[in-house]
């Protein structure tokens, strides 16, 4: 599967992500039952869900709170109680910590108003591994010059923060509009918390160890699905 490529290769301070789970989401599965750290942004990209459709099969609106215990369906056909329930706290994901912070509503409303996202490399240095969606690579790694600090490819709002997905290591989620997510995988350490708003070019993350060197695994989702992210960033220089 897509989401396995780069473990073999991690050593030093980043590795496969240590978690209690015993099982992994794919694009085939076609349940799931929520556990907590999860979210809902978590659960499409792991099964190449479009966010929207996904809440639209289980009934789920914004801001796409879930709850540990609560089954997720992966179809279309999906039935759905309209009774969500009864929590003390309601939080936008399976957690006791909210973690959501509104600090920037003039970002929020841009995110809704546009699809146009100015892209910009993530990280300073030389690509390493390409895109290919023959060979299961969903995104690309960048290999540090000097600076190993990762930066936010463009405007959004950071989704998902943690290490839960397998094979990702130290990851960040960044929604940039509804059409497109982007990925910084392998991190050594996460600096921007799930739920705040970043511009472009702002301080996310540091560059963690792939195979010895200090690379970054680097995705582009649009709807849900990987594409190359050499057509949307700018040449590399």
């Amino acid at each position: 599967m897509n989401f396995f490529y780069l473990t073999g290769c991690i050593s030093g301070s980043v590795s496969a992500p240590v978690t209690h789970r015993s099982y992994s989401l794919n694009e085939h599965s076609r349940s799931y039952e929520v556990r907590r750290g999860d979210t809902l942004y978590s659960i499409a990209w792991q099964t190449r869900n479009n966010i929207k459709e996904l809440a639209s099969w289980n009934g789920i609106k914004p801001p796409y709170t879930i709850y540990p215990g609560q089954k997720i369906s992966f179809s279309k056909k999906a039935k759905y109680k309209k009774k969500a329930p009864k929590v003390k706290k309601t939080v936008p994901y399976a957690s006791k910590k909210n973690t959501v912070h509104h600090k920037n509503q003039k970002l929020k409303k841009n995110l809704k108003k546009t699809l146009k996202v100015r892209w910009q490399w993530p990280l300073k240095g030389s690509l390493d591994k390409k895109f290919s969606s023959k060979e299961g690579r969903d995104g690309i790694d960048i290999t540090a010059r000097k600076d190993v600090i990762v930066k936010a490819a463009a405007d959004g709002k950071v989704v998902y923060s943690g290490s839960g997905l397998i094979g990702y290591g130290n990851l960040l989620i960044i929604k940039h509009n509804e059409e497109f997510l982007s990925a910084y995988g392998f991190n050594r350490r996460l600096l921007a918390k799930e739920g705040a708003f970043v511009k472009a070019g702002e301080k996310i993350a540091e560059a963690g160890l792939i195979a010895g060197q200090r690379k970054l695994h680097f995705e582009i989702r649009r709807k849900g699905k990987p594409v190359n992210p050499l057509h949307y960033l700018p040449p590399l220089k």
